[in-house]
């Protein structure tokens, strides 16, 4: 708050010294990329599939959390499995990495990281990268990463706004950038607060439980000199849910949970030269969980449960500016991650040495070659090389060709080495690989175990997944040759995994429950197409902008496609007891994966009154969810979820310093509370937003 008075004080004295932004020459910019590369990068000259979304869309979309932006991009689906997590190109969320200003986030729940957690009010722009990226950033990029790239103090400025909505859901956000010489200050804060919703009212508790949390971050940057700049970064978030569960038609829980999360990054950026650079980063940051449940009637104890997971990495990385047309980057580090939780026995303890390079090279001006990979060595799984290249072959100043091909991986978490769970009330066991041997003993020592499914011994240690994955495209900017406002890109990837760790049945309980554990199993792939356009005209005295998206996608398992050639699947029909041979076409391959999916958004834009409208839809085809006729695989239509649309609307009107905003999204109300209980209904929300910018020189 005192930031944010002095901001207001100082706004009107202080001069700009970069001048108002020039709109139509930002436009005729590509945009500038740090993630595919690690270094800063135009986007249309990237080999790689990349998106970016900058922070006036986000602002236009009327979005508040980053599930609600990612959601409408093309080829990312939100998916709900112990939280609202991200699948990218068929891969489930555990496999692409979340990073905010290159620094991952930690606080998995089964491998889900639960977006709901980003504000997105201090965003400057997202960069989504497809494909494999663990020859730059290791385990969990297998899929691809995502970087939140948050506001700098580059000017003095300050803005505040207020949010109200359906579910009496609250946002109040206001920040505050200053800039004196050489030192910038940015702070930003974020309450946001829901009374959830209850889509089943016919069950005790609700769907999603009320909830209230915060987000303060900021960042201090000093420029020492020209070539000596230091930045200091920090977030903290924390959220208190009220929650209610009902565990038996006669019985239900209820208690807090609260959610600490908080991180600090200083990095250190040293020109030596016009040919050298080195940039020295070191990241800490803690997540932390806790919730307290009794019974409802009784008030005695139903759980009480914690989580708590350290993550610590000091890292160096150095880039060569050989000339004009060869570039090296280096880099290395190394990682401290701990977990302890009520789930665990011990405190459980990994490090990390890693190394990586990378080399562009730019042998024409029409061809831009990058080669990479990184070692890592792990103190609890086999050494990992992760290598990757990449091209772009300008075809004309208009085609361009490109295309990658890289290894990703995806090392054994916490929970699937270490875990060892019990579940009360249900009656099941999940044991990590390292604690089945002696969990099993307990439980036989117990009179537990009634039968040993499969030998022990198998459970060793499990590998590290890997992924070989392709991605071949083209793309086109038709600007820059005929001056005409519409790009469009076509990308095809298919992505081989290898040794996909899953969950399997060792033993059966007395109680006719199961004991799980982990291992290496299946071999799947998955491939497709990702199409994407976007056109803007000009509409009386405005700006229409057109774009749209659609990706097809085959995700399937190798294992089954080859049973399905030999003939040795069938089902059997539950209510004629018949049985059949299943055939290849009537495979629908993994669950929770739409074959279709595709989004349409037109924005519009008055600039001299002030207004802007947008309306997305966003499609996803049907998928599996649920088997039902005991043969294990998806390959009947009552095993699917149908396909559904969803439409969001938001218009504003900005006079002056105030900027009045309204909108709707789920404008159809569609819902699904049996599979889809992410979908809440319609939410209508309005707001305003209050902007305070310096006064120009010479104004």
């Amino acid at each position: 708050m005192l930031l944010f008075v002095t901001a207001i004080a100082l706004i009107g004295q202080t001069p700009d010294s970069t001048g108002p932004a020039d709109s139509l020459k930002s436009r005729a910019l590509s945009e500038v990329v740090v993630t595919a590369t690690r270094t800063e990068r135009p986007m249309g000259a990237l080999p790689m599939p990349v998106t970016v979304i900058g922070r006036e869309q986000i602002r236009q979309m009327g979005s508040l959390r980053l599930n609600d932006v990612l959601q409408e991009q093309t080829g990312l689906a939100i998916v709900t499995d112990h939280g609202q997590g991200l699948q990218v190109q068929g891969f489930g969320p555990d496999y692409t990495l979340i990073l905010v200003d290159g620094e991952p986030l930690v606080g998995r729940t089964a491998g889900t990281l639960e977006l709901n957690r980003l504000a997105v009010g201090n965003i400057k722009q997202i960069e989504i990268v497809k494909g494999p990226s663990s020859s730059l950033y290791g385990s969990e990029a297998l899929a691809g990463v995502v970087n939140i790239i948050t506001e700098n103090p580059s000017r003095t400025r300050a803005s505040a706004s207020a949010r109200y909505g359906a579910n009496r859901t609250s946002d109040l956000t206001g920040d505050v950038g200053l800039r004196f010489g050489k030192i910038g200050l940015y702070a930003f804060g974020n309450r946001y607060e829901s009374a959830g919703y209850d889509l089943t009212p016919e069950t005790t508790g609700r769907t999603v439980s009320p909830f209230l949390n915060h987000t303060l971050s900021g960042r201090l940057t000093a420029d020492f000199s020209a070539r000596l700049k230091l930045s200091v970064s920090g977030r903290y978030f924390s959220e208190r849910q009220d929650n209610l569960l009902e565990i038996s038609p006669t019985q239900a829980v209820a208690g807090l949970g609260r959610v600490t999360d908080r991180n600090i990054n200083p990095v250190l950026t040293h020109r030596l030269s016009d040919a050298w650079k080195v940039t020295y980063r070191y990241y800490s940051t803690l997540y932390r969980t806790q919730t307290n449940l009794a019974y409802t009637d009784s008030r005695q104890p139903y759980d009480q449960s914690y989580f708590r997971q350290t993550f610590d990495r000091p890292e160096v990385q150095v880039d060569h500016y050989l000339n004009q047309k060869h570039i090296l980057t280096l880099g290395g580090g190394f990682i401290a991650e701990s977990v302890e939780a009520t789930r665990y026995t011990d405190r459980q303890r990994f490090t990390n040495k890693y190394a990586f390079f990378q080399y562009e090279w730019l042998p024409t001006n029409r061809w831009d070659i990058i080669l990479g990979g990184r070692y890592d060595a792990h103190s609890q799984y086999a050494t990992q090389f992760s290598p990757k290249a990449s091209a772009r072959y300008e075809l004309t100043k208009t085609v361009a060709l490109r295309g990658s091909a890289g290894v990703g991986f995806k090392a054994p978490d916490f929970r699937q080495l270490y875990l060892n769970f019990d579940n009360a009330v249900v009656g099941y066991s999940v044991f990590g690989t390292h604690e089945l041997a002696a969990s099993l003993e307990r439980l036989q020592r117990q009179g537990q175990l009634a039968e040993v499914l499969v030998d022990p011994a198998v459970f060793g240690d499990i590998r590290a997944e890997s992924s070989v994955a392709i991605n071949l495209g083209v793309a086109a900017d038709f600007s820059r040759q005929y001056n005409l406002p519409f790009t469009a890109s076509l990308n095809l990837f298919r992505n081989d995994i290898r040794d996909l760790i899953e969950t399997q049945a060792v033993a059966m309980k007395t109680n006719g429950q199961s004991v799980f554990s982990y291992k290496n199993l299946n071999r799947v792939f998955t491939q497709g197409a990702e199409l994407d356009g976007s056109y803007r005209l000009t509409v009386g005295a405005g700006r229409l902008t057109i774009s749209g998206g659609y990706q097809y996608l085959v995700a399937k398992d190798k294992a089954v496609v080859e049973q399905l050639r030999l003939g040795k699947v069938f089902r059997r029909n539950g209510e004629t007891l018949v049985t059949t041979r299943v055939r290849a076409n009537e495979y629908g391959g993994l669950y929770n994966r739409s074959r279709h999916m595709a989004n349409l958004k037109l924005f519009y834009e008055l600039p001299r009154q002030g207004i802007d409208a947008s309306l997305r839809g966003i499609y996803r085809g049907r998928y599996g969810f649920a088997d039902r006729n005991a043969n294990v695989i998806l390959d009947a239509d009552n095993e699917y979820v149908s396909g559904y649309m969803l439409w969001n609307v938001a218009a504003s009107k900005t006079l002056k310093a105030f900027t009045v905003q309204a909108g709707v999204d789920n404008l159809a109300g569609h819902t699904d509370p049996q599979y889809i209980p992410n979908l809440p209904g319609r939410l209508w929300y309005a707001s305003v937003r209050w902007t305070l910018l310096p006064t120009p020189k010479g104004s």
